[in-house]
Formats: structure tokens, C-alpha cells, sequence
């Protein structure tokens, strides 16, 4: 990094501030001995205009509009030059940096010149604690989050993003006098579901409107601050900061281990043999770990390692510690393990006790009495707590409430406790470091692991922040680093079309849907990936060229006869290993041909089509999945022993092909009925408990004799029609052709090659169709990059309304279009299709919030909820309404599964929601809920059940249906009360 002279001092007489050109072309910026990273982009067209490259100077025509009493650092003076000047400024910080200063800032200067800024937040429980700390520190403060409305006049308004989308499609007043809007958390904008909402709130901001985006660090952060000047022809600025004002130092947690290992110092070094000994150090086998929690003399077990953890942890005075898990039953689970630590003091107790009565005082006598209300007293005063999203939310708020009062020192919680609240620990500990992401297990992401690692260190209060992660399974150096200390994940669009977004926009004369896809950041990263792929392009073609194959017309025509026969062994072996045709020979012994773990890289470039290459297993039982679905739709899974790779161990197995099983270990293994090639008429005998090494090594000795005895060739194979019975004509016939290929094969031309070159010739071919194939996927990208994204899809929506009759041939919207634009909760065409069958008209208060629950549960069940007898009728109806919808998007190409649809709307809440109107307590409907589902998600559900019922009274109203409206009304009457409704503690 070269910093030159002091050039910003002869402009500015600022002694103390040093600017550098960095060699990627950021400015450095040096101030009381610490830095800072600026760069700005201009609109296109003004960044060659002489458009300055430099941070704004200081402004000295007018007061600061607020003072602090400490020194700030150099990109909170920065960022907030930028705002004075008038400009738009994107701040990229760790977590406890000091965010927060730019965001107040913005306040004192709205208060100063008599303007409105609007501070937006991603979560409600967020909104609330950012109104409760401005409102404090500036009096002139609102909040409106839907359900809440304090002081909406006020010249600062905290919201949620949604609230801010929505005035923007309305045109409010308040909008139009808004002169700043703060954005914080704005990483959220790459939130799969509610991302869209950050960008379209954007996009329709008038363009006088300045940016204040606040965010975890970001790499491509120049990519979003080029589309914010783009889009609102105003610099963007980018203010990026490394610096974390606590260090941090990673450890590792093997295990079974006694100790943690430094992996990573303050300075971010990674060391290598310490990770090494931490790795060394977990134990082989999983049976080993179960012998060691054996019983002791006492009768107790022995320490779980996450108590043993904590114990340390309190002990060396490394608390307050926050114990991150992915999910909230672990998080209850592992509270419960150290009932017996006590780490507050008397007086502490007496202050949880006080905090608890004046928290839990606003509840019924009923509702003082839950279980959850009752017990967590005895947790928290001993400084323990939870927090998760299951959780009532009046006590996850006065968990909060009391974590930052230092009063819980040791707190479970899951990761949404790492979004947004500014409640920093000491240490932060990992239970896992993978995590299930609906398909499978993975390893934590990089981006994932700063934000939770971020919370360890308290500014001021400790020199360094201390993070343990848990380990049970081997890790490779390369997947640690880029863990620990690699870059966080970059800033995507997940812009989306939606029917409201599209009437909406239909709404707006002069608008077109057109224009906000274009002025997407889906679109703008799309359209700069274009030179990337056309270099990208290039170079693959110059790769292709170098290729060069003797007789390649003879090769390819020998490697088209190969691929012949792979496909129709496929096709053969998919019509053998039909269910009904296997299932009886998959007894427990029966020796299989699998595939094994490099069986399908190996057949493109192999010349050998004998399938018997793959790897012999004993089945040991099978499993159908599935069995209430339809047959095409149930999955065979198998449980085998088969012979690994030692080194990959028994948690992420991989099998080894027979030639190679004799240096292998045996691992049972789960694999699907499509992963078999082959059965044989050879079955034996394996231990009945495969659980334990020992055992699973003579059943490797079994499998060892087998490749002994049979050799290359393999045990003898079950006969297609003699043993399974095979009647079909279609799999005689692909076994004929299956022959003559093969006869094809063997004579071929290119088989009396002497030289030895006919596998290198065939892989050269392989590696040049591959490279064909990618030219030919990027000329796609390339295409789609310069059109329009989202086409399809706009045009499959728009013809679903033009079908439903939301809009006319001419785009024009109707009755029914004006109503869906008010929702947002649920789902709009299928709610309107019911208010205008007249579905609602005849329903009881009761039953129309019942009715609506069914848009709002998403919980997974076992088994559906039993409909209540009074409801058949009306859910009869919604789901005929969602059927005629889901068919109309599958006619018009959009791609949905119709049983699919139908059955996302779940009757589960029914019963509850009538007896909750009725008067029931919360202790009566969350027995019927049942002990598998969560408090906090019954309560989530009710409030957003009654956010849904606000918005088709608003949409009835506007067409003019009061008399239906007022039952919604109503409907919001009866079921909001009592802990459910419960004020938020921060209000």
C-alpha cells in the first residue's frame, strides 16, 4: 500500500486525516492511527467528467448535527461527510464496529435542517429496540411496524422494510418528504423470500432521495454502489472497514478433547500445526466416544462435552458466553445440561427477579401461570438463558433485556440471534460446525460463521473476543481457513416477480413492470457479468483449439458407440430394479453391485462398459419411503456394508470399487435402489449388530473372501428372466441391442491401435466435448445476460392474470386486481378467488379467521390436522380455488406441482384459531397445538394471522365491501389478546 503525501490537508486543513491511493485504486484513509478503505462510483457518465475520486471534505458552512465524546473513527467521519455532502454512502463494518453512529448521524441531521430520514430495519423485535434507543436519544422519533403506530408525524420514522415498500407503492405524503432513508442490515437484500422487498424499495424511492446502507463486509460492495448511482443518478460512496475494535482469537473444540487449540491468533494468522493436533486429536470411531460415556462409579454419566466446555469457560472468566446451535430444541436441551451452573451472585438474583415481576406483570393471572412463564425463572436467575424463534416473544425480549444487562451470562441461542441485536459477548461458542440446509448436511459458509463469530468481543470492555467451534468430524485445512478467515459471502439479488408487485406497478400511470426489472440489481448484475463470460468464452475456445486427436473421426465414432451403451445399460437396469421386481431379493446377506464412489467420473472417460466394475455389497435391510405418496414418488433405500476409504471416515463415506475394497475398511451405507447395478445369487452371513467396529471387521472379512474367491469376474448374477422374472418385451429388446453395441464395440476399428493411445485420444475427445459444452452454455449466458431477466416469467404472469380476470387484453386492472395489491401475507389470487365466489359471505366471525389461518401455517407435520367438521365445506372451497389457480400457472409454463399447491394450505390452526376466538386460554390451544410445536410459533402465527386479516379488511373497504370488512374486523377483535398480543417490552 503506498500512502502519499498529506494532499488532504492543504485542501482541508484537517492535520490528523492522511489520504492514500491504495494499488486497486481505493482511497486509504489514515486518522489517529487507524484506517479505512473509500472508493465512489459515479452515475454512467459522470465518472469521466472529472467527477472527484476523493472522500467529501468536512463541511464546515454548518454545525455537526451531533457531537460525540470520544474520538470517532475515520469511516464513521467519512460516511458521515458523505451524507452532509449530499450523497449516497454504502458502509461495510464487522459487527460492533460502530455502525450505529452513521445511522444516528442521519437523525441529527434530519432534526438540524428540518427533514425527514426513515430509519428501515429487516425484523419487527429490531425496529422496536432502534425506536426505543433513538427515541431516547432524540426525542422526535416514530415507529410504524403494521401492528404498531407511535407518532407517525415525527420527523424520524423507524420501519420495517415491507411498511416502507408499501407507502412507496401508495404514494404517501411521508414519502415525499423523506430526504434520507437508512438501510440497515442491507446484506438482507440476498434473503431468498424477502430480499425482493429491500429492492424494490429502492428502485422506487424518488430519485432525490440519498442512501445510507449499513452492512456486515461485503467483497463486490463497488458492484451495489455502481447500480445505487445507476439507478438514482447520485455518487454512492463506499466506506469499508477491516477494523474490529476487539480482536478475535479462533479456537477448536475436538470432540471427546479436554482442551481447545488456537487455530486462528488476533492477527488472523492461521496455524497450521495447531489445527493439525486439534484434528489428530478426535477420536477414530463413534463407538469409541459411546464406551467413554460409560457409566461412572457414581452412577452419573459423564460430563457432556458442551458442559465441560461452559465449566471452562466460567471458570477462566471468559463469560458472558453465547452458545450459537442450529436448533431450538438442542437449544433447550443443552440449558437443561447445566441446571446445576449458578454463575449470578445474590444481588444479581434479586435484580432478575425485579426485571421478571415488572416483564411478566402485564400478562392475565392465566398466563403468569404457563409453564414456560413460570420455569424460566429458576433458568434465568442462575444466569442461564434461551433464545430462539420458538420462544414466547415477551420472554425472548426479556432475555434480551437481561443479556444486556450482563445478567444471563451463558445463553443458548440459534443464529437469528446473530441478525441485527447489538448484544456482543466475550466468547462465542459453536455446537456444530455444520448445518443442515433442508437437503443435507454442510459446512458452515464463511459469511455465516463471521456473523455469528462477530458477536465475541465488547467494545471497551474486553482486549480480545474469544470464539470455540465444536468439531466431530474431520475438517481439511483448506475448508477451516476459508471457515475461520476467509471472505464473507458477496451481496446477490434474489429479485423476484410477484402478482402484488405486478398489479401494483399496472396501477401507476406511465409505469410498466418492464422498468422496475430493468432497474433491478438482478438485472444490473447480469448485464455486468457479460464481459466476464465473454472472456471467459474466449479462453475456453483457445483451450479447444490446442486440442488436437489423431483419427478423431474414428474416436468419436467409438465414443459414440460407448455412450450408446451406457444409455441403454441405464435404460435396462432402471426397468430390472423396478420395486416390485427386487424388493424380495433384498434379504439380509444378498451380495449387490453398487456404484462406488468414482463410478460416474470414471464413465465418461473409460473404455471399459462392463458394469461389473463397480463395488460388491452385502445388503443388511431396506426401507420404502414415502409409501402414502403416489408409487412413481416413493424412494428404496438400502442399508449396506461395503468397503470405504478409511480416511473419508464412516460420516461422509465414500465406497471403493472391488479392485481397491481389500485396502478398505467396512462402513454401513445408505444408498438408494437407482445406485444398484446388480444382484447376485450369492447371499451371507453377517453379524447381526453391525454397530460396533469390531463386528463390521468381520463382516469386512466376509466381503474380502467374496472378491478372493470370485475374482475379476465377480459372484454369479441373478438371471433377469429365470430368477426375478422379467416379462417385459421393452427389456428383451434393450438386452438385444445392448449385444449387438457391444459387438460393434469390439470390433472396432480403433482397437488395433498398438500404440497404447486410445485412452488418452478418447479422454482428449471427452475434454473437448466438454469444452463444446461450455462454449455452448455460455453463448446461452451471454444471450440471456443482454435480455431482460425475469421475461418468462413476467410473461407467464401476466397471461395467469389475463386468464383469472385481474387485468384486461389491454393491461388494465379490475375490482378483483385492486384487492389482491392490499396482500402480502398470504396468497393473493387464491384469498381473492374466495372473497369473490362469495366463500366468506356465509362464514361465522370464527370461521373466517379459521379459514385464513390456512394461509399462514408452514410447519412442517407429520399428519395433517383433522379439519373441524363446521369447516369441511369452506376448506372444500379453498382448495378447489387452489387448484384453479395452481392449474392456471401450470397451463401458462410457471412450473408448479398442482397437488403440491393444494396442499400447502394446511388446516393444522383450525381447531386452535375457533377456540382462541371462543375465548380459550393459551395454555388450552397449545395442548392442542401439541408438545412438538413451539409457543413462539403459535403466537407468530396468530399475530401474522391477524396481519392478514388487517389486509383484506383494507382491501375489502377500498372496493367498497364494508359489511364483509367489518367481519375481518371482527375477526381481529376476537383473537387479539392476552400473551399473544403481549406490547413488546422495548415499547
Amino acid at each position: 500500500m503506498h500512502v502519499p503525501e498529506k494532499k488532504r490537508k492543504r485542501e482541508t486543513g484537517e492535520e490528523d486525516i492522511v489520504i492514500g491511493v491504495e494499488q486497486n485504486k481505493k482511497n486509504v484513509i489514515e486518522m489517529q492511527g487507524k484506517s479505512c478503505l473509500h472508493e465512489v462510483a459515479w452515475p454512467p457518465g459522470k465518472e469521466h467528467e472529472g467527477a472527484p475520486t476523493l472522500p467529501p471534505a468536512e463541511r464546515k458552512d454548518v454545525e455537526p448535527a451531533r457531537q460525540y465524546p470520544f474520538q470517532i473513527d475515520p469511516f464513521q467521519q467519512i460516511a458521515i461527510n458523505c451524507m452532509e455532502a449530499g450523497h449516497s454512502v454504502l458502509v461495510a463494518a464487522h459487527t460492533s464496529a460502530g455502525k450505529t453512529v452513521v445511522a444516528e448521524y442521519a437523525f441529527a441531521m434530519a432534526l438540524r435542517d428540518g427533514a425527514r430520514v426513515v430509519y428501515t430495519s429487516p425484523l419487527k423485535a429490531l425496529s422496536n429496540q432502534k425506536y426505543r434507543e433513538f427515541q431516547e436519544k432524540f426525542g422526535d422519533v416514530g415507529l410504524i411496524t403494521g401492528d404498531v403506530v407511535i407518532n407517525p408525524s415525527a420527523s424520524c420514522l423507524v420501519m420495517t422494510t415491507e411498511i416502507l415498500r408499501s407507502m412507496l407503492y401508495r404514494g404517501s405524503e411521508v414519502i415525499r418528504e423523506v430526504s434520507l432513508v437508512v438501510y440497515d442490515e442491507i446484506h438482507y437484500l440476498r434473503d431468498k423470500e424477502r430480499g425482493v422487498v429491500w429492492e424494490e424499495s429502492i428502485i422506487l424511492a424518488p430519485k432525490s432521495t440519498r442512501f445510507a446502507f449499513l452492512s456486515a463486509t461485503l467483497p463486490n460492495a463497488r458492484d451495489f454502489a455502481e447500480w445505487i448511482a445507476t439507478t438514482h443518478d447520485s455518487p454512492c460512496h463506499v466506506v469499508y472497514t477491516d477494523y474490529r475494535p476487539t480482536p478475535l482469537q479462533h479456537f477448536l473444540y475436538p470432540a471427546g478433547g479436554e482442551g481447545i487449540y488456537l487455530v486462528v491468533d488476533e492477527r488472523n494468522a492461521f496455524r497450521e500445526d495447531s489445527f493439525s493436533k486439534a484434528i489428530g486429536s478426535l477420536e477414530e470411531d463413534p463407538d469409541e466416544k459411546k464406551k467413554k460415556k460409560k457409566v461412572n462409579a457414581n452412577g452419573g454419566k459423564e460430563q457432556s462435552d458442551v458442559n465441560k466446555l461452559i465449566n471452562m469457560i466460567v471458570e477462566k472468566r471468559l463469560d458472558p458466553v453465547i452458545i450459537f446451535s442450529f436448533s431450538k430444541n438442542e437449544c433447550e436441551s443443552l440449558a437443561d445440561q447445566v441446571a446445576a451452573l449458578d454463575v449470578n451472585s445474590s444481588e444479581e438474583k434479586e435484580m432478575v427477579r425485579a426485571i421478571y415481576d415488572g416483564a411478566v406483570d402485564v400478562l392475565s393471572e392465566n398466563d403468569r401461570k404457563l409453564p414456560e412463564v413460570v420455569s424460566i425463572i429458576k433458568r434465568i436467575e442462575r444466569g442461564i438463558g434461551v433464545h430462539h424463534s420458538g420462544m414466547l416473544p415477551i420472554l425472548k425480549e426479556l432475555t434480551e433485556i437481561l443479556f444486556q444487562e450482563g445478567l444471563i451470562k451463558v445463553l443458548f441461542a440459534t443464529e437469528t440471534f446473530s441478525t441485527g441485536l447489538n448484544m456482543p459477548a466475550k466468547t462465542v461458542v459453536f455446537t456444530h460446525a455444520r448445518k443442515f440446509d433442508g437437503g443435507s448436511f454442510r459446512w458452515i459458509s464463511s459469511g455465516e460463521y463471521t456473523q455469528m463469530s462477530g458477536r465475541a468481543g465488547r467494545r471497551g470492555l474486553d482486549d480480545k473476543g474469544t470464539v470455540i467451534l465444536m468439531i466431530d468430524s474431520k475438517m481439511d485445512p483448506a475448508t477451516a481457513k476459508d471457515m475461520l478467515r476467509g471472505t464473507p459471502d458477496p451481496l446477490y439479488s434474489e429479485f423476484h416477480l410477484t402478482y402484488p408487485m405486478l398489479i401494483n406497478i399496472l396501477r401507476v400511470e406511465g409505469a410498466n413492470v418492464e422498468d422496475l426489472i430493468q432497474r433491478s440489481y438482478r438485472q444490473f448484475q447480469s448485464e455486468k457479468a457479460i464481459p466476464m463470460l465473454e472472456q471467459k468464452r474466449a479462453s475456453i475456445e483457445s483451450q479447444m483449439k490446442d486440442i488436437v486427436i489423431d483419427d478423431e473421426h474414428l474416436i468419436q465414432s467409438y465414443a459414440g458407440l460407448l455412450d450408446q451403451y451406457h444409455v441403454l445399460e441405464k435404460a435396462r437396469r432402471d426397468m430390472l430394479m423396478r420395486p416390485k421386481l427386487v424388493l424380495p431379493f433384498l434379504q439380509p446377506g444378498r451380495l449387490i453391485l453398487i456404484e462406488h464412489g468414482g463410478m460416474q467420473a470414471e464413465s465418461s472417460r473409460s473404455i471399459n462398459y462392463d458394469a461389473r466394475h463397480g463395488a460388491w455389497a452385502a445388503v443388511i435391510n431396506f426401507e420404502v419411503l414415502g409409501k402414502k405418496e403416489k408409487k412413481e414418488k416413493r424412494r428404496v433405500i438400502i442399508d449396506v456394508l461395503a468397503m470405504c476409504d478409511e480416511a473419508r471416515g464412516p460420516k461422509d463415506p465414500r465406497i471403493l470399487p472391488s479392485q481397491e475394497g481389500a485396502n478398505g475398511v467396512a462402513f454401513v451405507v445408505t444408498i438408494d435402489l437407482d445406485q444398484v447395478l446388480e444382484l447376485s445369487t450369492i447371499r451371507v452371513h453377517l453379524p447381526a449388530d453391525l454397530r460396533t467396529k469390531e463386528t463390521r471387521a468381520v463382516g469386512a472379512k466376509v466381503l474380502k473372501e467374496v472378491a478372493k474367491r470370485f475374482g475379476t469376474k465377480g459372484p454369479p448374477l441373478l438371471d433377469a428372466e429365470k430368477d426375478i422374472k422379467v416379462t417385459s418385451d421393452d427389456y428383451f429388446a434393450t438386452v438385444a441391442r445392448l449385444d449387438k453395441i457391444k459387438r460393434m464395440i469390439d470390433s472396432h476399428p480403433v482397437l488395433e491401435d498398438e500404440q497404447g493411445t486410445l485412452l488418452p485420444r478418447l479422454q482428449a475427445l471427452r475434454e473437448k466435448a466438454d469444452l463444446k459444452h461450455t462454449i455452448r452454455m455460455l453463448d446461452k449466458d451471454i444471450q440471456k445476460a443482454g435480455g431482460l431477466v425475469l421475461e418468462e416469467d413476467l410473461r407467464s404472469r401476466t397471461r395467469v392474470l389475463e386468464r383469472l380476470g385481474y387485468i384486461d387484453k389491454d393491461h388494465v386492472i379490475s375490482t378483483k386486481a385492486k384487492a389482491a395489491a392490499e396482500i402480502s401475507t398470504g396468497d393473493e389470487l387464491v384469498l381473492c378467488e374466495l372473497i369473490f365466489s362469495g366463500v366468506f359471505s356465509s362464514l361465522k366471525v370464527d370461521q373466517v379467521a379459521a379459514l385464513i389461518s390456512c394461509f399462514i401455517w408452514r410447519e412442517k407435520s407429520e399428519a395433517r390436522a383433522k379439519v373441524p367438521h363446521e369447516m369441511e365445506g369452506p376448506y372444500a372451497s379453498l382448495r378447489d380455488a387452489a387448484r384453479r389457480i395452481a392449474r392456471a400457472e401450470s397451463d401458462c409454463h410457471m412450473g408448479v406441482d398442482v397437488d403440491e399447491y393444494v396442499d400447502s394450505f394446511k388446516p393444522d390452526l383450525m381447531a386452535i384459531v375457533i377456540e382462541w376466538c371462543h375465548g380459550a386460554t393459551f395454555a388450552h390451544i397449545a395442548s392442542l397445538a401439541g408438545d412438538k410445536t413451539h409457543g413462539g410459533s403459535l403466537v407468530r402465527a396468530i399475530r401474522r394471522l391477524e396481519e392478514l386479516l388487517r389486509q383484506l379488511s383494507a382491501a375489502l373497504k377500498l372496493i367498497g365491501d364494508v359489511h364483509l370488512a367489518e367481519q375481518f374486523d371482527k375477526a381481529i377483535e376476537k383473537i387479539k389478546r392476552d400473551i399473544i398480543f403481549a406490547a413488546s417490552l422495548f415499547l
